[in-house]
């Protein structure tokens, strides 16, 4: 395992949100991290945290040096000179706060970094300043990966370089129950949680066979980003047959993860449906194994709505006493989209108050 002082204080995207909150206005931070693990959507994070913030999003993968300003002619006392206008990408224009992100930094050509580097240090890009407040940080992969992110000293000397850590197993199921990821997706990350390990952390490359490594070739991994593209393939699943989707699960997660992934899509089949838990909650099947259970309880908490949170109650305490944790600590967690559903109901309050023994440990 690797124990360097770097990986054992890595931070996540919310600390990282947090920093640059904090810090953004005054210094860049650059913030790096494995590909496919949500660094670029820091800025939509960042926007909701600051409503009176425009958010700027400048992609350094499109860009060339005459892409950052163009010439334009001038004129005062009748002297022609040349002054410059800004990409709209940059903000800079808007007269008003922005948050601004320098997007894949690391692969930009030498010229677009350099031109950057002003901005980066300053809140200036040639005889414009950004207005007092904004916020400027940018994103790179690790270098590590050996996709083509490479910083000079000089430029690496302008910012505050934090390592982004992949999310956990359990972290990326809590987003995934907020932004209606497929349950057998979070099943499935939830019984082989080596899908979201980093390969810093493997010994032997092929002793993984789901993720990304630099040493292996594989046209297809898993990765936070690549798992979410699986869910929306498992949500077209009515209108592909099984054998097309299995092949584009390939294509997106890998041989092994599709293959991994495909047995619990036909677990999922087995799940009661929402609508008999809906009418008929005391009758309704109850999963046989755990990993159907799980499902269950995931699928649950993402569609959880106050018109049938009284039926969920009823045919909850007919699941084994760990789902139903699992589902309460769920529902518990502030970040849970649906909390004030869940919390608010008389039938959930009972059930509390008649297992208050299993949250004990909450407390000390």
């Amino acid at each position: 395992m690797n124990n360097s002082a770097t990986q054992m204080y890595a931070v996540s995207l919310d600390q990282c949100v947090d920093a640059i909150v904090a810090y953004g206005d005054k210094r860049t931070i650059l913030a790096q991290g494995h590909m496919g693990i949500g660094k670029s959507s820091m800025l939509t994070t960042l926007a909701e945290r600051l409503p009176n913030h425009t958010p700027c999003y400048f992609d350094c993968t499109t860009k060339d040096l005459g892409d950052i300003m163009i010439p334009k002619m001038a004129q005062l006392d009748g002297q022609n000179y040349v002054t410059y206008a800004t990409n709209e990408e940059l903000g800079v224009h808007l007269n008003k706060p922005i948050i601004l992100m320098i997007d894949e930094f690391g692969k930009a050509n030498p010229a677009v970094k350099n031109a950057l580097l002003r901005i980066i240090l300053e809140r200036k890009i040639g005889s414009y300043e950004l207005p007092e407040g904004s916020i400027v940080f940018a994103t790179t992969n690790l270098g590590a990966e050996g996709v083509g992110d490479m910083l000079l000293p000089h430029q690496r000397d302008r910012v505050a370089t934090v390592k982004i850590r992949k999310p956990d197993h359990l972290e990326w199921i809590e987003w995934g129950i907020n932004n209606d990821v497929h349950p057998s997706v979070l099943g499935f990350v939830k019984d082989f949680p080596a899908v979201l390990q980093t390969f810093e952390d493997v010994k032997d490359p092929t002793e993984n066979p789901y993720i990304y490594h630099p040493q292996l070739q594989r046209t297809a991994f898993t990765t936070p980003r690549s798992l979410h593209m699986a869910s929306d393939l498992l949500h077209a699943r009515g209108s592909i047959d099984d054998h097309t989707l299995t092949s584009l699960l390939m294509g997106t997660i890998g041989e092994q993860g599709a293959m991994d992934m495909m047995a619990f899509v036909k677990l999922a089949d087995q799940l009661p449906s929402l609508d008999s838990i809906k009418n008929d909650p005391k009758n309704a099947r109850v999963p046989d194994s755990a990993s159907a259970t799980c499902m269950v309880v995931y699928r649950s908490l993402a569609s959880m709505e106050k018109d049938w949170i009284n039926a969920w109650m009823d045919y909850m305490p007919r699941l084994n006493k760990e789902a139903q944790g699992m589902f309460v600590n769920g529902a518990r967690n502030p970040k849970y989209s649906r909390i004030d559903v869940v919390m608010s109901n008389a039938k959930f309050t009972e059930w509390a108050k008649d297992n208050t023994y299993m949250f004990t440990a909450d407390k000390k």
